[in-house]
């Protein structure tokens, strides 16, 4: 299992490095960030004196080594617009992220696995194609169109519901209130759940075809333990994929639904980062972004090598 392990680290770390030298090259062909951020009526005298100042007057393979060596030594940079430390600013906004796509997490895995067996088990009934067009219909429906109906009718029509921010103007303290996240907890997590109960339903509808299912049945071990114990265990490899898409996904689509609801998180800081041209914040988001990406993947190996032992061994 170590060197299982050990294996799947050292491989994540060349791919992020790999990451960073694309990300890198891709800001620098954007256009010069001291010229966007200047304006189009500066002169020469001022641009070359704000790319000395901050540092992009020196070739771009040099800039990237010093930004890497700044990144491994903790230092994600400064804000070109605030000016405040790149690393300060994810960490304030880190939070509000977290909590929205975690409860979404939970609240999309608890719809997709209960919903996906729910469908293997009772196949070719009026049940089963109902679930099974309302995961194709929650599959179809753009994340951004989804949030925007649920506003109009919870929060326009019906009041129910307050449409932005993560609390009420005014409260004290800096915690989050609960009903200021349904609306955008229930727009990622319908999103992913449709799709997620395909896949479940899938791997469910194989594993109950199988003869370790039929003798189990067989031997009076009951309906409960055979689908949740039996079946569901043979079934978690395809089960732990959809959570390790789910994850990246889900980091993905939360910017623009912090962006349509306000919520002060990551997503809301990279659009402003985006639409103000501030150039580290941007590094500092798609570092983080492929962080997240490859921490799934190594943490969906490592439960493949739990639920399966014959992955590790081979």
């Amino acid at each position: 299992m170590a060197k299982y392990l050990l294996k799947r680290i050292l491989v994540a770390l060349v791919t992020l490095i790999g990451i960073t030298v694309i990300d890198y090259w891709l800001m620098n062909l954007a256009g010069d960030p001291v010229k966007m951020m200047a304006g189009p009526k500066a002169n020469a005298a001022a641009l070359a004196l704000k790319a000395e100042e901050l540092g992009m007057n020196q070739p771009v393979i040099v800039r990237y080594f010093r930004w890497l060596s700044a990144v491994l030594h903790g230092d994600l940079g400064i804000s070109y617009k605030s000016y405040e430390a790149v690393s300060d600013m994810i960490a304030s906004h880190l939070g509000p992220t977290l909590a929205l796509m975690g409860t979404a997490l939970l609240v999309s895995l608890a719809i997709a696995v209960f919903f996906g067996i729910y469908s293997a088990v009772h196949q070719h009934t009026k049940r089963d194609y109902v679930i099974v067009s309302l995961a194709f219909f929650g599959q179809s429906v753009p994340g951004f169109f989804l949030a925007l109906v649920l506003v109009y009718v919870f929060s326009i029509r019906l009041g129910w519901l307050p449409s932005s921010g993560m609390r009420q103007l005014g409260t004290a303290g800096s915690g989050i209130q609960g009903r200021y996240m349904v609306l955008p907890v229930l727009v990622l997590a319908l999103s992913e759940a449709g799709n997620n109960i395909r896949y479940i339903r899938s791997s469910m509808l194989e594993i109950l075809n199988r003869d370790y299912m039929r003798t189990a049945k067989g031997k009076g071990i009951g309906h409960f333990l055979t689908i949740y114990k039996h079946g569901l265990r043979n079934a978690l490899i395809p089960i732990i994929t959809v959570i390790g898409m789910e994850i990246p996904a889900m980091f993905g689509g939360s910017i623009i639904v912090e962006e349509i609801f306000s919520w002060p998180g990551l997503g809301l800081m990279t659009m402003s980062a985006v639409l103000s041209r501030d150039v580290p914040v941007i590094m500092g988001s798609c570092l983080l972004s492929a962080v997240v990406v490859l921490v799934s993947n190594l943490v969906v190996d490592i439960l493949y090598a739990l639920a399966d032992p014959t992955i590790r061994l081979q």
